[in-house]
């Protein structure tokens, strides 16, 4: 049985990192599915190579894109270097699919019948100090007198159970849909990608964790943003993505100023 302090050895090092700390970007990007790397004492979790390189691992792309979108706003951007499978930061601790025991079509043995200590440990080895880091960016932004967008960076497989996705940008919110209401007005007019409201997931499917953490609660702007995989591949289509969304990300949160 693993507990807390076999989570993490010192060569896996910390649970989060931080890119561009002093960005003077007002928005703060997250990504919370960027890596599919597994502590090494957690083994496969009683997987296969397919399974762990898959979607169901990570977000592929997302990092990537994020990192552009950082460069291009001069964002501060936070992510967990631990994939989501041993725990999702997107999710709170009492949810089961924090560490969940089934993911579309694969089972996770490795998660399956974890002890009340065992989900302790890891809630407080990768859970605790990437939301608290996120808080502490937060603050200290409030503190130096610096406004904050949150925009949380997410990628999305193309199918999913058998079933074809046509949706090419989700733009998500929880009940604060300022920012995402202006964004989806303005990818409207730009046509580059069908873009939807809250698709293809939504708040009623607990994705929102996030935001409803780190923005509602303060009041700040806020946006989740899906992109459908087979789209960030490729670096030629990372650019493109990036572009769309750093006009519209750039646009949208001025014209709420």
């Amino acid at each position: 049985m693993l507990v807390r302090s076999d989570i993490l050895t010192a060569a896996d090092g910390e649970p989060v990192a931080v890119e561009n700390p002093e960005g003077k970007g007002t928005a703060l990007i997250i990504c919370e599915h960027a890596s599919r790397r597994l502590p090494a004492r957690a083994g496969d979790l009683g997987l296969g190579a397919a399974a762990l390189q898959s979607h169901i691992a990570w977000d592929p792309g997302a990092l990537a894109l994020a990192r552009l979108l950082s460069k291009a706003l001069g964002a501060t951007l936070v992510y967990q270097r631990f994939s989501r499978l041993i725990y999702d930061c997107n999710r709170p601790p009492e949810s089961i699919d924090a560490m969940p025991a089934t993911s579309e079509i694969y089972r996770i043995p490795g998660n399956e019948s974890l002890s009340t200590a065992e989900r302790y440990a890891r809630t407080a080895a990768l859970y605790v100090p990437f939301h608290d880091r996120i808080s502490q960016i937060i603050a200290e932004r409030a503190t130096r007198g610096q406004d904050t967008v949150v925009v949380t960076i997410h990628s999305f497989t193309p199918v999913y159970r058998g079933k074809a996705r046509a949706v090419e940008v989700g733009i998500l919110h929880d009940s604060d849909s300022r920012l995402a209401d202006v964004m989806l007005a303005r990818a409207d007019e730009e046509t580059a990608f069908l873009t939807l409201r809250n698709e293809p997931y939504g708040p009623a499917d607990g994705v929102t964790h996030t935001l409803q953490l780190h923005a509602l609660p303060q009041g700040l702007q806020n946006v989740m943003i899906e992109v459908r995989n087979d789209l960030i591949a490729d670096e030629t289509g990372l650019g493109v993505m990036a572009g769309f969304l750093t006009g519209l990300l750039q646009d949208c949160s001025a014209a709420l100023q």
